[in-house]
């Protein structure tokens, strides 16, 4: 059984950064893709990154470009997202999600998802 776990939320001031991590287990991370979404309360679901299965091919929300970071360790089956220069707005509960080999702009096509991590901006 698929399962994704995402881990390294928490509060951070604004301007501060964050490591997110997204560990896989019950499957190999190596053919499949991995999208970040995040949602805040009273807010609809966005994306925020995802990764190729081969790590060539990465893609990010306007919003988080140029802040964000993401990449894969396929040894260590996870992903993770490296978040610089957070802002306030970048509050949500992050969500890692998997889908086979490429990525994709719409959430229905990922089938794995994890539970959540709370990322929380604020002074």
């Amino acid at each position: 059984q698929l399962q994704l776990v995402e881990s390294g939320g928490g509060l951070v001031q604004p301007g501060g950064s964050l490591r997110l991590s997204c560990a896989a287990s019950g499957f190999t991370l190596d053919y499949y893709a991995i999208g970040w979404f995040r949602q805040a309360p009273g807010k609809e679901r966005e994306g925020v990154s995802c990764i190729s299965s081969g790590g060539g091919s990465t893609n990010y929300a306007y919003s988080v470009k140029g802040r964000f970071t993401i990449s894969r360790d396929n040894a260590k089956n996870t992903v993770y997202l490296e978040m610089n220069s957070l802002k306030p707005e970048d509050s949500a509960v992050y969500y890692c999600a998997a889908r086979y080999d490429y990525c994709s702009d719409y959430d229905t096509m990922f089938g794995s998802w994890g539970r959540g991590t709370q990322v929380t901006v604020s002074s």
